[in-house]
């Protein structure tokens, strides 16, 4: 078992509303809140933020909003939804975002579980894919919609944002006395999982939960007041709403909102973000930038780069191994990363990156050495939506590759008898949400959750997750083979954007390979292969060549029965549009055999 350090004191007591008021009251002209990247961004202050967010809970509470309600929000990354969320806080309900990217039948099963008093739409295209439920959600009392000119006419359950808004004049007493009745166990928030294996279930976090798991970050790797950071994940997804939404508040920080996930690179470059939390492909698209940067490089820039890559790199391997750096090291190598490294990595926007983590699955570690080498070392984490995110994080003092750190303050991490990794600590959540409003524990009775994922615990107290307990596969004569550790070093090809394994009662393992989009078309070009476009590209004999020794290569690394035996390029993309991610870019396997059964099957066929 790994017990970690004691969390800070100063976390006991802490609410999201207290803390809002506090950055209100101290930092009132402080940035807070900024919708968009260039000249037409809009800012909010921290009193600004804090007033928008006490006009919308006056007109939602007149609505019938009540403590213990549920509120579902269907609009994209915008103010209004940051807004609309702690307004549903203050009121004592409890906000739930829901996917941009889902069709009316999966927000038809979470409108019906949750229950849903009020609803928040944003315009014409969520007005379009919720309107057939509404007359099946019998505890819905109003439908608030951004863009008036969407809402249909003559339906007396539709009312205009800016309605609600402005419903009556502000009532500052009232609105303290709000901000003063949160306790510190009171639900905060609920975030349905991914359903990557089943059907999604929704998850209740308190404010100790995400006080708790934002204060212990800070703790680890400290960052520098108000601290910039970019919101580019969904707030539907856990990460999404604890470090856009909630780590600001409790940081006191400056939180931009990138427009979409396609301008994340331009929004890096704008805003410099001084904490950036990615998952595998995000980091991938960065690496293969900063690549593209090194390459060009006229050979007098290019050779102080290689020396001070060759420094940067040495230290991480030491550092993963424990070990105690040497002064001619750490000396050089400062001087190298202030002069050379961080100018370099300005080209991404990363160059005052106090915090840089990645989760969902491990970073290759061909990537992470990348990174490494030209200064920007990419910790991991490891949790659950159950677990209000991170569980564990590694830190420059703790981390290996593979592994995911230490259980972070405060926090229990064990093995179970079966391999299966247990989490017991202040950022387990409250439960899950029951059809009637009641909450389930997720825990047993000493407080342990299971948290579904296989790993290890360590002498050193650092934990390794090896797969999902679900995702295992059993071939046919019983071996338990964990995917994915093969997929992450068949992902690690430039050409591969994603791998999946299959192998679950078959006499072998297969795989498919899907073309990266991006990279794929580039190293093409650089070998003088002249098809264009992703089909061709999959049926080329030189990246079919390429990735056949991709193939071999990966499965030296393996036992005779966690080899490849056989595979498929697919020209992809894979996209949560095509069904076969979810919205956080995890596999969703499940879809996977059945969209590409066809194929799957073929690789088994003599």
């Amino acid at each position: 078992m790994a017990t970690a350090e004691q969390p800070h004191p100063s976390a006991e007591g802490l609410t999201i509303t207290a803390l809002l008021r506090r950055n209100a009251q101290q930092y009132p002209e402080r940035p807070a809140l900024t919708t968009g990247i260039g000249p037409d961004a809009g800012t909010l202050t921290w009193s600004q933020l804090r007033a928008e967010v006490a006009a919308l809970t006056r007109g939602l509470t007149l609505l019938g909003l009540e403590r213990g309600d549920r509120m579902l929000i269907a609009m994209s990354a915008r103010a209004e939804h940051w807004i609309a969320d702690l307004a549903a806080v203050h009121a004592g309900a409890l906000p739930c975002s829901t996917y941009d990217t889902m069709g009316t039948e999966q927000i038809g099963v979470l409108a019906r579980h949750s229950a849903a008093t009020v609803l928040l739409l944003e315009g014409e295209e969520q007005v379009r894919r919720w309107q057939p439920l509404l007359d099946d959600l019998p505890d819905l009392r109003a439908v608030v919609v951004l863009d008036w000119d969407a809402a249909p006419a003559g339906d007396p359950r539709f009312v205009a944002y800016t309605a609600v808004r402005g419903a009556t004049a502000p009532d500052d007493a009232a609105f303290e006395a709000l901000t003063d009745a949160v306790t510190p166990d009171r639900l905060l928030a609920l975030t349905y999982t991914a359903g990557t294996t089943g059907d999604p279930k929704g998850v209740v976090l308190t404010h100790r939960n995400v006080i708790h798991e934002c204060l212990m970050q800070q703790q680890l790797v400290p960052l520098p007041e108000h601290p910039r950071s970019l919101a580019y994940l969904p707030p539907a997804h856990v990460a999404g709403r604890v470090l856009g939404i909630h780590m600001p508040v409790c940081d006191a920080g400056h939180v931009t909102i990138c427009p979409a996930p396609g301008g994340l690179l331009p929004a890096l470059r704008t805003v410099r973000p001084q904490v950036f939390f990615g998952v595998p492909r995000v980091w991938e698209k960065i690496a293969a930038a900063l690549r593209a940067e090194l390459a060009a490089l006229p050979a007098e820039q290019a050779e102080p780069v290689a020396q001070a890559r060759g420094t940067a790199l040495e230290v991480h391997r030491l550092r993963s191994e424990g070990t105690d750096l040497p002064a001619e090291l750490t000396g050089p190598l400062e001087q190298l990363d202030t002069q050379v490294m961080r100018p370099f990595r300005a080209a991404v926007g990363l160059d005052d990156c106090h915090r840089a983590f990645n989760g969902a699955a491990p970073v290759p570690t061909a990537v992470q050495e990348f990174l490494a080498s030209v200064g920007l070392p990419v910790y991991e984490v490891w949790g659950l939506t159950e677990t209000t995110g991170a569980a564990t994080i590694s830190v420059p003092g703790a981390f290996a590759p593979g592994s995911a750190g230490r259980p972070g303050p405060g926090i229990e991490v064990e093995e179970a008898g079966d391999g299966e990794l247990l989490v017991r600590g202040p950022v387990v959540c409250a439960g899950y949400l029951r059809a009637d409003g009641t909450v389930e524990s997720a825990t047993d009775a000493d407080g342990w959750l299971p948290t579904g994922d296989v790993g290890t615990v360590d002498s050193r107290g650092l934990v390794t997750v090896t797969d999902r307990k679900k995702e295992i596969i059993v071939t046919d004569g019983g071996k338990n083979i964990a995917p994915a550790r093969i997929e992450s070093l068949l992902r690690a090809h430039p050409l591969v954007a994603h791998a999946v394994v299959i192998g679950e009662r078959r006499r072998h393992l297969t795989a498919l390979l899907v073309l990266d989009e991006e990279t794929a078309p580039s190293w093409a070009r650089a070998r003088g292969i002249t098809v264009s476009g992703p089909d061709a590209l999959s049926r080329d004999p030189e990246v079919l060549e390429a990735l056949d020794r991709a193939v071999a290569e990966a499965n030296v690394v393996f036992s005779h029965e966690e080899q490849v035996r056989n595979h498929r390029v697919l020209a992809g993309p894979w996209t949560t549009e095509t069904g076969e991610l979810t919205p956080e870019l995890s596999l969703r396997r499940r879809a996977i055999d059945e969209l590409h059964a066809a194929t799957i099957e073929a690789m088994y066929t003599p």
